[in-house]
């Protein structure tokens, strides 16, 4: 396109666009996952498959004063064997933009089914972490996290 008869250059041009699209994203609700969407996640991974109380030791704070850096440790009791281990842990939150937190896959090697890490929540929600046996079997714990301030959407 000729952006020279209008007194643009394609430099503008594109900067103008490249503005207007940034405009119309800021003013744009963010949209957040939901317990559905979570559901759904699971149901993609594992079909119709029933989850297990137990086992998982989901340490997640219960206020969060900073939704910024929100601390999570995860423990599942497992021997860690060749015969008995855990093969995966996958985290959901259903209040952020997108369901999935982070994912694990662990080795009888491993020695212990364990992992820290800090997450981002959006605003007050659930925290959701699955365990996978490696005999097919899964495991589910849930957390309520109340989010304060901060968080992915402000």
């Amino acid at each position: 396109m000729d952006f020279q008869h209008v007194g643009l250059s394609r430099r503008s041009a594109l900067k103008a666009g490249a503005f207007a699209a940034m405009a119309s994203l800021l003013g744009a609700k963010l949209a957040l996952a939901d317990e559905k969407s979570v559901a759904a996640e699971l149901k993609k991974l594992y079909g119709d498959k029933a989850f297990a109380e137990g086992k998982i030791k989901l340490d997640v704070p219960e206020i969060a004063e900073n939704g910024l850096v929100v601390p999570i440790n995860i423990e599942v009791e497992s021997p860690m064997t060749d015969a008995d281990y855990v093969k995966a842990v996958h985290v959901y939150a259903d209040g952020n933009p997108l369901p999935g937190i982070v994912s694990y896959g662990f080795t009888p090697a491993c020695g212990k089914a364990s992992a820290a890490t800090r997450m981002r929540l959006a605003q007050t929600q659930n925290i959701v972490c699955v365990a996978e046996m490696s005999n097919g079997t899964l495991h589910m714990a849930k957390a309520n996290v109340k989010v304060t301030i901060g968080g992915c959407g402000g």
